[in-house]
């Protein structure tokens, strides 16, 4: 081989070596807020009230704790996965009874997908669909519906 080529052949591997290094520093130094992590957001409506629920992502979901709604009924959403896959989605809906509460409720549903933000605006609801809930004691009614979407970046 002639020595000009093997000069060549180093100088083009520190070239390469050079690029990957940046690109590999690029990467490393891009905000967190670049990738987006799922978020559920419900909406709820009960007695001329809305209420926003959100929940992020978490591997325990029994430390999740269900929201009062009005004093009538209480709800809870709970999102099992990391940021970046979703196992499930488990909502449940309870009716706050004269002795305890009573679940009216509970919908799952499996590796939903991550629709984002701009996407929910035009479909709202895109994981569930809107539900209503009646209260069996006093005819109270209760809406809601969720969406599975990218959260906003922070």
């Amino acid at each position: 081989m002639h020595p000009n080529m093997i000069w060549q052949e180093i100088h083009l591997r520190r070239a390469t070596l050079s690029l990957i290094a940046l690109a590999f520093t690029a990467i490393t130094l891009m905000p967190q807020s670049t990738f987006a992590a799922p978020l559920l957001r419900c909406k709820i409506e009960q007695s001329g009230a809305t209420f926003i629920v959100e929940s992020s992502p978490r591997l325990d979901p029994y430390g999740v704790a269900s929201v009062a709604i009005n004093k009538n009924f209480r709800f809870k959403a709970v999102v099992v996965g990391n940021e970046q896959k979703i196992a499930y989605v488990k909502i449940y809906a309870y009716d706050m009874g004269k002795r305890q509460a009573i679940l009216l409720h509970e919908a799952k549903y499996l590796a939903p997908l991550v629709q984002t933000a701009q996407a929910a605006e035009l479909a709202p609801f895109q994981l569930t669909g809107l539900h209503y809930l009646y209260s069996p004691d006093l005819n109270r009614e209760m809406q809601y519906g969720c969406s599975l979407i990218e959260s906003p970046a922070k």
